[in-house]
């Protein structure tokens, strides 16, 4: 299954095999985890004997290249292909395209090829059996291609009082080189598993701006420094790989032992009681969680330690390495709404569908979103269960929140019942509406949703249709930041 987090049914290379065998894992599993330790290795590597000071970017820029090139072959062996052939179909149109049609182009072809790839997936080799799933690179690729290509529009073909200040400051002004862009694009450090980044942050983190750029945002003499300061990743790097090791361990342990498919058993389906099965899938979805944690926080790691994803000082002086961070642990586990949850997972990818449609189409902004997520996802059935479940209880989540959330807020003992309750709401209905996310086919999905009852559909419904809808602004998961004027596909 993906998630943006990576390939986990990778079979390029088969040298990993007796490995897989004595540790009981998957050998896609097993050879992703090597590759990304690679690239741990590399990065190290990189940030120390081909600093900035001592190496010209254009030799950084080759390395992260090859690198990158490397680790995809490795994993994908021919399969490959299809990313290069996606890049360069792409740096065609960056090169050729005007500049008034460079987004659309680049728009279309990215997300036609992806969409094409993941039908062959699920049509042509039945839900996976195909032994190597190409698709997670091709969907991170996909996000830089596109984000770039806006970018470039907003640099060379927009007027800067029609931008928002978030546009503005990651406006491209100039066409990238095919060395920049390939480079942008298939680096080491997120070519497998992402995250995505932006081109600007990128090239000040080849050119050794990144750091100091940051610190100059973020008025650094304001904190206290009396001299520009040179933030070690080194910190950052250990904490997030023991949350990888930790997230291992679990993902060796819990998700073994409390497999999706038990969701499907004789037991589950026809023999639990109600409440019963609402626990199991709680925990069922629970033990699903780690490979995510793994797969994103390890992808960070590797980026920190070339000295990429510092994001300035925090609130106490400490600095930060969250720049690129995919997911915040502690605010998923403890969220009190749907919207705080989904906020906190695939932080990465939310960015990416927030600046490419949700704040640049002109109607429906949030449909249309939803839409983007599923055809980017894949073509699988359970993908579009969820979204669209989704949808149902953000509008009912929202319209409970607005109705009832001020009567709990006169006195702390209220507030804190009520953030007992919502968070344990919230953790049921994460579950209920993602368990088709992870089972993929219609099949398990119905069979699951009958042996629940549809009970949220049916409590969703019935509050959106009876529930009063209060007056509410026009955004409500991110900020409107566009000139009214120019909210449109331009």
């Amino acid at each position: 299954m993906q998630d943006g987090s990576g390939a986990y049914r990778t079979t390029g290379s088969t040298c990993l095999h007796p490995l897989s065998e004595l540790l009981g894992i998957p050998l896609d599993q097993v050879n992703f985890v090597a590759c990304q330790l690679s690239a741990l290795c590399a990065a190290f590597w990189f940030r120390l004997y081909l600093s900035p000071g001592e190496t010209s970017p254009a030799v950084r820029h080759a390395f992260a290249t090859i690198f990158g090139i490397y680790f995809v072959i490795f994993c994908f062996g021919w399969y490959s292909v299809h990313l290069f052939v996606l890049v360069l179909m792409c740096y065609g149109i960056m090169v050729t395209a005007s500049i008034s049609n460079i987004h659309r182009y680049s728009f279309f072809v990215a997300m036609g090829y992806l969409t094409i790839c993941h039908i062959s997936r699920i049509y042509i080799f039945h839900y996976g059996i195909l032994t190597t799933d190409f698709s997670g690179p091709l969907m991170i690729v996909t996000q830089k291609i596109t984000t770039l290509a806006f970018q470039v529009h907003d640099g060379l073909g927009r007027r800067a009082e029609d931008l928002s200040s978030e546009q503005h400051r990651l406006a491209v002004k100039a066409k990238p080189s095919f060395l920049e862009y390939v480079s942008y694009l298939l680096n080491f450090m997120s070519v497998i598993a992402g995250p995505c980044n932006n081109f600007k942050d990128y090239i000040a983190f080849i050119e050794g701006r990144h750091t100091h750029m940051k610190l100059l945002e973020m008025n650094w003499k304001e904190k206290g420094f009396h001299s520009l300061p040179e933030p070690s990743p080194t910190g950052a790097v250990m904490h997030k790989l023991c949350v990888t090791l930790v997230s291992l361990l679990l993902f060796l342990t819990l998700t073994k032992t409390f497999p999706v498919t038990s969701l499907v058993d004789d037991w589950f389906v026809h023999e639990a009681n109600f409440l019963t099965r609402l626990c199991y899938l709680y925990i069922v979805m629970q033990a699903s969680k780690p490979k995510y944690y793994f797969a994103w926080t390890l992808a960070d790691a590797v980026n920190n330690a070339a000295g990429f994803g510092f994001s300035g000082v925090d609130k106490n002086g400490n600095f930060s390495w969250d720049l690129l961070s995919n997911l915040n642990i502690w605010k998923i586990e403890t969220a009190t709404s749907f919207k705080m949850y989904v906020e906190n997972w695939n932080i990465q990818t939310a960015t990416w569908l927030k600046r490419v449609c949700y704040e640049r189409v002109p109607w429906y902004p949030t449909v249309l979103t939803f839409i983007l997520s599923a055809l980017w996802h894949g073509v699988y059935p359970g993908y579009y269960f969820t979204f669209l479940t989704g949808i149902l209880v953000t509008l009912a989540a929202r319209t409970v929140r607005k109705n009832y959330r001020h009567y709990f807020l006169s006195s702390k003992a209220l507030k804190a019942v009520y953030d007992l309750v919502t968070w344990a709401v919230t953790q049921l209905a994460v579950s209920y509406t993602v368990a088709p996310f992870v089972m993929l086919a219609v099949e398990p999905t119905i069979s699951l949703y009958k042996s629940m009852y549809f009970y949220l559909h049916i409590i969703s419904l019935l509050i959106i249709l009876f529930l009063p809808i209060k007056p509410q602004a026009h955004n409500q998961r991110w900020p409107q930041t566009l000139n009214s004027l120019n909210k449109k596909m331009d």
